[in-house]
């Protein structure tokens, strides 16, 4: 059975001087269920592609004034994600290398059918998908479905850039499981397994729904980058993690808090709430 794709997600520009065959196109592909607009020029694509969000550059190349391959060079550059079908019969100046070089995924000769073009971005999607999937995996924790250690890093610095841009506040949270080595020693490595994976739980149930970014930083650590939250959220955060724990009723967890200041960098921020968590640990040991 052929998938069945969401095309009221993809929005698309149809750019083609020829304003008939352009208009056409454009309510060919909405009537598909694409969001198509239309325009018929290259400096008029290129400002509504700075207003607004397309997946999709559907452009005609032989055109005046702005050349479609110099609209796919200036788009890509400027979008580096955006999809690009280059429409043409390739016989003025150009060859089909050099529209992929420009940047183009695809392109398709005139004059073509709906079906022709359709299949042409049915085909992109699927790439893009599995593209997207292939990223997804580079950062995660395949054992707690977590973010991974090396996605910590770069997104903490991340989030260090914005906050200095934006001047909002930043925690993060370290989380070290207590006497995980004792649990692992008596149920063994596969309830260990499990056991992380269930902490992963525990953690995203407990963290605020698509603000907070959760990460198994390695072994039986975790780190929970709080966006957007001083001193008393991240505090507030903490103690529902560690009731999370607790009322889970198998393993209890030690966490660490430090709150982002503005002279600090990434390691210095790590470094303070390493230090807290080892700190309440000792103190929780004591």
């Amino acid at each position: 059975m052929a998938k069945k794709y969401d095309y009221g997600k993809e929005n698309l520009l149809i750019v083609d001087h020829e304003i008939e065959i352009g208009k056409g196109l454009t309510d060919s592909l909405s009537n598909l269920g694409f969001n198509a607009d239309f325009v018929s020029n290259g400096k008029n694509a290129l400002q509504e592609l700075r207003n607004k969000k397309y997946t999709f550059l559907i452009t005609d190349i032989n055109m005046p004034a702005v050349k479609g391959i110099e609209l796919i060079k200036t788009v890509k550059k400027e979008t580096p994600h955006i999809n690009i079908i280059a429409m043409t019969g390739c016989d003025k100046g150009c060859t089909f290398i050099d529209l992929i070089d420009a940047g183009a995924n695809d392109f398709i000769s005139k004059p073509f059918d709906t079906d022709e073009m359709e299949a042409k971005i049915k085909r992109i999607l699927i790439e893009r998908k599995i593209r997207d999937e292939l990223a997804r995996l580079s950062i995660t924790d395949n054992l707690t479905g977590l973010f991974n250690q090396r996605h910590f890093y770069n997104r903490l610095k991340e989030e260090i850039g914005r906050t200095n841009r934006l001047n909002h506040p930043l925690s993060l949270i370290f989380l070290d499981l207590d006497n995980f080595k004792r649990y692992n020693d008596q149920y063994g490595h596969l309830a260990g397994d499990k056991m992380l994976a269930r902490c992963g739980k525990i953690i995203l149930s407990n963290i605020r729904e698509n603000v907070d970014i959760a990460f198994r930083y390695g072994g039986d650590e975790f780190a929970v980058i709080l966006i957007e939250a001083d001193n008393t959220i991240a505090q507030s955060i903490s103690g529902r993690l560690k009731m999370g724990f607790e009322d889970d009723g198998v393993v209890t967890a030690s966490i660490g808090i430090a709150t982002y200041s503005e002279e600090m960098n990434e390691k210095d921020l790590i470094a303070l709430a390493d230090k807290d968590l080892y700190k309440r640990k000792n103190r929780d040991d004591s």
